[in-house]
């Protein structure tokens, strides 16, 4: 079945998770998350129970419906669980239903069957920490750091931020986000990308041309919830929020600057 008609229906998701290097103090964040995508129609996380490391995962399947699949490390070096998950994720492939698959782990072991199931049609959305290889990042349609799904990441960014917890990251200001040359290329791609002759592009069309050249683009990682927020915070381009005829709804358009100086100047 084509992305395009997935998209009018809710999605199906299996959600495999290593628990050997996740921390279970994402779990909340984790789940609401995935809900955007669509329903964890599969949850299941593999590591060796009997090991302690892993209580703060114990008390917390229950409540969350997520069920343990128990793998003991038989070779030292080596990981069982990411085996496990693999040969578990192919079952699912041929035997489930499924439209997508959520991987959470920050190993590049899993860089392949990320792009085996791609390959076969399935939405791959990645979840990781930052310190996660950039081949698993690039293999997912979609890649979300976990930093920011911690339980310590609600609340005021800045003040998250100036206490040193390990939160969501700090807000960048606009210095920042100008000094950040990928960000501002990424953004400035996004909005030709998506722009019609006038050079005003729809601020969704530019969120999805932006995923789609960076998987781990988030606009939290910057500190702003929303891609719109961010945008107004590099002061780089121009903002026009409209309303259609008997609507209240408004849309967001984006324009580059530099195209407004360049009409200024013909």
């Amino acid at each position: 079945m084509a992305r395009t008609e997935r998209t009018e229906r809710q999605l199906k998701l299996g959600v495999l998770i290593d628990a050997d290097n996740t921390p279970a103090a994402i779990i909340e964040g984790l789940l609401g998350e995935i809900a955007k995508f669509g329903s964890a129609s599969v949850k299941r996380i593999y590591g060796d129970w009997t090991n302690p490391h892993l209580k703060g995962w114990r008390e917390v399947l229950l409540e969350h419906a997520i069920q343990p699949m128990q793998q003991f490390g038989y070779t030292v070096g080596k990981s069982a669980t990411d085996t496990a998950m693999i040969i578990d994720a192919m079952d699912l492939l041929y035997t489930e239903k499924l439209d997508g698959f959520c991987i959470v782990s920050s190993d590049s072991d899993f860089t392949r069957l990320a792009s085996r199931l791609r390959e076969a049609g399935m939405l791959v959305l990645g979840f990781g920490e930052k310190k996660t290889p950039k081949a698993f990042v690039g293999a997912c349609d979609r890649f979300i750091y976990t930093e920011i799904l911690r339980k310590e990441a609600a609340g005021p960014t800045r003040e998250r931020a100036s206490r040193g917890g390990g939160g969501a990251p700090k807000r960048m200001s606009a210095a920042e986000l100008k000094r950040d040359s990928r960000l501002v290329t990424l953004l400035r791609d996004g909005v030709e990308d998506s722009a019609d002759d006038s050079g005003w592009a729809d601020l969704g069309l530019v969120g999805r041309n932006v995923a789609n050249r960076s998987p781990e683009f988030d606009p939290r990682n910057y500190g702003y919830p929303k891609l719109g927020e961010l945008i107004r915070a590099t002061g780089l381009f121009e903002i026009d929020e409209r309303t259609a005829k008997d609507s209240p709804t408004k849309f967001v358009y984006v324009r580059d600057k530099r195209r407004r100086d360049r009409t200024d100047e013909e």
